[in-house]
């Protein structure tokens, strides 16, 4: 065995490895990036219901040809009833995400929903035609803020200083209601 880690039954610790203080730095991080994200969305979807009158068909209707959802993309900007469900769903839809993120509120679902969005607005902003495009058009803030939201959801960032580590928290009949409902876990982060 090496200097560097010493076994004790099926435990492995390893020496020179500070543990103390990691889990909040963590947190400090995964908090960190949560109120971002949070202000991101709540001031991009504030900024379309604020702003003049929101409409995505123009964006939807004119994605790149060589984007793999340009066709379905085109579709639903064709259909009227579709885009006012967009036209309502995409701004409110930021604005409860980043309130979501903000006060640390269910915040796996915030998260996964951002995420869908980003991957939605990645594949809309799609610009790979040539050799240079696909060098530097691969990776864009959607991707990057996608990659941050999947983080904060797999670090259960709610869990620090938010609502999540208040509602896991709350008894119901004297039981905390994470374990009276083990599902409600996997939604609260």
């Amino acid at each position: 065995m090496s200097t560097m880690e010493t076994t004790t039954g099926t435990t492995t610790e390893f020496e020179n490895v500070p543990t103390e203080g990691i889990r909040s730095r963590i947190a400090g991080v995964a908090v960190g990036l949560r109120l971002l994200m949070g202000w991101i969305f709540l001031t991009a979807g504030i900024g379309k219901l604020t702003g003049e009158p929101f409409d995505a068909a123009g964006y939807l209707a004119n994605v790149d040809p060589t984007s793999p959802t340009a066709g379905l993309y085109g579709a639903m900007a064709a259909n009227p009833m579709l885009m006012d469900l967009i036209n309502v769903a995409v701004p409110w839809g930021q604005v409860l995400i980043g309130l979501g993120l903000l006060v640390g509120g269910l915040v796996r679902v915030a998260a996964f929903f951002g995420a869908l969005q980003m991957a939605a607005f990645y594949f809309g902003n799609w610009e790979l035609a040539g050799a240079y495009e696909v060098l530097t058009g691969f990776v864009t803030s959607e991707l990057v803020y996608l990659a941050v939201l999947v983080a904060i959801g797999a670090l259960a960032a709610g869990r620090y200083w938010g609502l999540d580590a208040i509602i896991a928290r709350y008894e119901r009949e004297e039981v905390p209601v994470a374990e009276r409902y083990p599902r409600l876990r996997y939604l609260l982060g």
